[in-house]
C-alpha cells in the first residue's frame, strides 16, 4: 500500500466528474430528488435542504408551531451538531444515555425522563451506524406522553425495521446527503413528515427560512466537483488525513474528528444543478446497500469468535445499512492499542466520535449535566472499520488479521 494510499473511514459513493460536467448548464427540472424520497418513503412530504443539520433545524421549526412543549431528548452518544440546531430553534435539550452493548437508547431512562417531565416535544431517534433502532418501544413511550418522534436517518438510508424504511415510521425524520453518507451532493439533506396534515406546516416553514445564496450554492457546486476528483484511495490523503495530521500536531482532537461545528450552520436553498445530480444517483441505492452489508458480513464472519471484541450488529428484524461497522473491545486500554496498530495504515478504521455529548467543552452551555455513563463507555471502547467499496478482499483480511494478532497478544 502506498505511503498516502487512504481509504475513506465510511462508505460514501464515488462520483465520476464526467457525469458531472454534461449536466452543468443545462436547464434541470427541480423537484426530481424529492419526488424520489417520497416514493421511496411513501410520505406526503419531502423537502430539499443543504446539511441534514439544516433539516432537522426545519423540523424543529415547525414542530414549534404544532405544540408549545420545549424539550427534545436526544441520545447521550450523537453528532454534536444535534444540540446546536436545537439550541438555534430556541428549544431545550435533555440527552438520555444509550444501552452498554449498542446505540438504542436505554428504554428504562427514557421511559423514566418521559414520566417525570411533561414537557418532552420530541424523541430524537438516531440510526446511528445504519443500525434501525429497537422503534416499538420509543413508539409506545412516545403514545403514551402524545411526543413526536424524529428519525434521525444520517446514516441509515436504505436501512429498515420491521420491513419499512427507516424514515417512515417517526412523525418526521431527515437524512443526510454529505459526503461519505453514501448518496451525496457534497452536502445536502432531505426533511420528511410522514404525517400529511403536517406536510403544509412544513413546506411553509421552509419558504420562512430558507432562502437562495448564489455565492454558497455556488461553493458547494465547486466542493462537489473536487469530491468528484478527490475521492479516491490514491488522493483521498490530502483531503483528509492531511487535515487530520495537521490538527493533531494541532493537540486538537475534536477538530482533528470533524467534530467541531458553528451554531450559525448555513441554512438555504439548494440547486437544482446539484439536486439533478443526487436524482441521477438515486438508482444506484440498493446495489451500494448490498456492497456495504457486505463488506459488514465479511467483518461479523471474521470476529465471531474473537475474544475481547464485540461489534454492534442489526438487531434480528432489522436491515441495516452499515456505512461502518463498530466494534466494541472490552477496556479503553484495548481499544486505544488497537487504534494504534492502525495509524497512518490506511485502512479505514476509525471512530464513530469522541466524546459522550455532554462532554464537549464547546457544548458545556449548551448541554446539561446528564447520565452519560455507557455513551462515555461507547466512546472510549469502540473504533470503526470501513465498508467502503474501495476495500478488496486483500485489505479486508489485512485488517482482520491486524486485530487477531493484537487480541491474540492480549490473550
Amino acid at each position: 500500500m502506498s505511503l498516502i494510499r487512504e481509504i475513506p473511514p465510511t462508505a460514501g459513493w464515488p462520483i465520476k466528474t464526467k457525469s458531472l460536467v454534461p449536466h452543468l448548464f443545462k436547464r434541470l427540472s427541480k423537484g426530481l430528488l424529492e419526488e424520489d424520497f417520497k416514493k421511496y418513503l411513501n410520505a406526503p412530504s419531502a423537502l430539499l435542504t443543504c446539511s441534514g443539520t439544516a433539516a432537522f433545524y426545519l423540523i424543529l421549526e415547525s414542530i414549534k408551531k404544532i405544540s408549545g412543549k420545549k424539550t427534545v431528548i436526544i441520545p447521550a452518544f450523537v453528532c454534536p451538531l444535534i444540540p446546536l440546531a436545537i439550541k438555534r430553534a430556541g428549544l431545550k435539550i435533555r440527552p438520555c444515555d444509550i444501552n452498554q452493548d449498542n446505540f438504542d437508547f436505554n428504554i428504562n431512562k427514557l421511559r423514566k425522563i418521559c414520566a417525570e417531565d411533561n414537557d418532552i416535544l420530541a424523541i430524537l431517534a438516531v440510526h446511528l451506524a445504519g443500525i434501525p433502532l429497537d422503534l416499538e418501544p420509543i413508539q409506545k413511550i412516545a403514545k403514551e406522553n402524545n411526543i413526536f418522534i424524529i428519525e434521525d436517518c444520517a446514516q441509515s438510508l436504505g436501512a429498515e425495521y420491521r420491513d419499512k424504511k427507516t424514515g417512515s415510521i417517526g412523525e418526521f425524520s431527515f437524512f443526510s446527503l454529505c459526503r461519505g453518507k453514501g448518496l451525496t451532493i457534497y452536502e445536502g439533506g432531505l426533511a420528511i413528515t410522514n404525517q400529511s396534515e403536517y406536510a403544509r406546516i412544513l413546506e411553509n416553514t421552509a419558504k420562512e427560512i430558507m432562502h437562495a445564496d448564489i455565492l454558497s450554492e455556488t461553493l458547494k457546486i465547486a466542493e462537489l466537483f473536487a469530491y468528484s476528483i478527490f475521492y479516491r484511495p490514491a488522493l483521498f490523503w490530502f483531503a483528509f488525513r492531511l487535515p487530520q495530521i495537521f490538527w493533531q500536531i494541532c493537540n486538537n482532537p475534536v477538530k482533528a474528528m470533524g467534530e467541531y461545528f458553528e451554531i450559525n450552520f448555513p441554512v438555504h436553498k439548494i440547486s437544482s444543478f446539484r439536486g439533478y445530480i443526487g436524482h441521477l444517483d438515486f438508482p444506484r441505492l440498493s446495489k451500494e446497500i448490498d456492497k456495504q452489508r457486505e463488506q459488514a458480513a465479511f467483518y461479523l464472519k471474521a470476529l465471531k469468535d474473537l475474544p475481547g471484541v464485540k461489534p454492534i450488529a442489526e438487531l434480528p428484524h432489522t436491515k441495516a445499512s452499515y456505512p461502518y461497522l463498530s466494534i466494541i473491545f472490552e477496556t479503553p486500554e484495548r481499544r486505544n492499542s488497537a487504534l494504534g496498530i492502525f495509524k497512518d495504515s490506511g485502512l479505514g478504521v476509525s471512530q464513530v466520535y469522541l466524546r459522550a455529548i455532554a462532554d464537549y467543552d464547546y457544548l458545556k452551555g449548551i448541554i446539561p449535566e446528564a447520565d452519560c455513563e455507557q455513551a462515555r463507555r461507547i466512546a472510549q471502547q469502540t473504533i470503526t472499520l470501513s465498508t467502503s467499496s474501495f476495500l478488496g478482499k486483500p485489505e479486508l483480511r489485512k485488517i482482520i488479521d491486524r486485530l487477531k494478532k493484537h487480541q491474540g497478544k492480549i490473550w
